[in-house]
């Protein structure tokens, strides 16, 4: 039984340019942490990513959802979590603030991350293997499938996870041959471009085959010549992608992302705002055939239906410490997976939950592979960082979520 909760506010400094980008100049990578404590002793964590400034709101928000679960036997609540979080997202006054969106939905992905770590720990595997055990009617009761009625119901996703039993033992290798990894920190925003060549050459030589250059200047040529320097460093075999962090009006992202298609990018992510999916379909008709990324700042599993619907989602960047939660991250996934659609998860966890979600989308829901982002920057700051070999993340084998950090 859930006897105790704990928020608490962490914040890290990151080093001098280190995750900048159009946007987001002077980031300091930041968790809401939610734990949750059960009468046996068993702690877990669950996280939801900010970067800095306001923070202490989503806390607040966090602490609203989990005393809600004071009293609860953890098996209890996940044999039926779609109907809690169903009933929570929509409490009639913190919906008001989204719904579904913003602060209130970052509070409640923290404790939603919180739920699924205890209860992985009291069952003392992995949170990959946990979800990945699960029959598909257990996997649907996690689920909050409202508002998804018209091209996803209950019955279809059941009937999605039994097709994938097929092929699943060959899929399981994934396990001892680890998940492949791409480095998104080779060309942070702020850096030179100097420093670009080479943080590049350094991932090539640690055996990542796709790199990650932060665009989305206010001089478009800067964005062209350092996305040329990355080509040129990485070759034709290379994957290179370019982040807009949503700096782009549509009439911008058009001209810039013609110029780019020189360097040949392997997709183009968040060109314009997130809330956009009619300008999304205008731009990735125009510079076709360039593919879009996009999910970082898409806040929930409805705005994701229309973007798929929309057609112009080329891969889906759904983020489980920003949307509501491990939950939703299946919502989303089992979506995508019904279009066609791949899963290349942004990490603002720096990879330590999503390690565990891409074993389970490619186990359970047949996601092809492709790869995860990688962060090194809060490695330190993590009881069980990721461990990366040669450009691959290494199944984590501990108990839970590896989302516990170190004592301040």
């Amino acid at each position: 039984m859930i006897t105790t909760i704990n928020i608490s506010d962490r914040r890290f400094k990151l080093t001098a340019g280190a995750g900048s980008d159009a946007i987001h100049k002077d980031p300091q990578y930041s968790y809401a942490v939610t734990q949750l404590a059960d009468g046996n002793g068993t702690i877990a964590n669950g996280l939801a990513f900010t970067v800095g400034a306001g923070n202490e709101l989503v806390c607040q928000a966090a602490e609203f959802y989990a005393e809600k679960l004071i009293g609860y036997d953890i098996e209890e609540l996940m044999s039926g979590f779609g109907n809690w979080f169903r009933n929570v997202s929509n409490e009639q006054q913190f919906r008001w603030l989204g719904p579904h969106k913003g602060v209130v939905h970052l509070g409640l992905a923290s404790v939603t991350n919180a739920c699924f770590d205890l209860w992985a720990k009291k069952k003392g595997v992995p949170l990959w293997k946990l979800l990945t055990d699960l029959t598909p009617e257990q996997i649907a009761d996690t689920l909050d499938l409202s508002y998804l009625e018209d091209v996803l119901t209950r019955e279809e996703v059941i009937d999605m996870l039994k097709q994938q039993q097929e092929g699943r033992a060959e899929r399981e290798k994934i396990i001892e041959k680890g998940y492949p990894g791409y480095d998104t920190s080779v060309g942070w925003f702020n850096y030179g471009d100097e420093k670009i060549r080479e943080n590049c050459r350094k991932a090539i030589d640690n055996g990542f085959t796709a790199l990650k250059l932060k665009v989305g200047s206010a001089d478009a040529q800067r964005d062209i010549r350092r996305a040329a320097i990355v080509r040129e460093v990485a070759g034709d075999d290379i994957k290179v992608m370019v982040d807009a962090n949503q700096q782009w009006t549509l009439p911008q992202a058009i001209a810039v992302c013609t110029e780019l298609k020189k360097m040949n990018p392997y997709w183009i992510e968040e060109p314009t705002h997130p809330d956009d999916v009619l300008g999304h379909q205008t731009l990735a008709k125009a510079i076709a055939p360039l593919k879009l990324a996009v999910g970082e700042h898409i806040p929930n599993r409805i705005l994701f239906k229309n973007y798929l619907l929309a057609g112009c989602a080329s891969f889906i960047q759904v983020d489980a410490v920003r949307v509501g939660g491990v939950s939703e991250f299946i919502t989303v996934s089992l979506l995508a997976k019904k279009f066609g659609i791949p899963v290349v998860p942004h990490v603002g966890d720096m990879g330590q939950l999503h390690q565990h979600l891409v074993l389970f989308n490619h186990i359970a829901i047949g996601h092809e592979v492709l790869f995860l982002e990688h962060i090194p920057h809060l490695k330190t700051h993590f009881v069980h960082p990721v461990t990366i070999q040669n450009g691959v993340y290494i199944t984590p084998r501990e108990a839970g979520s590896s989302c516990d950090l170190v004592e301040e």
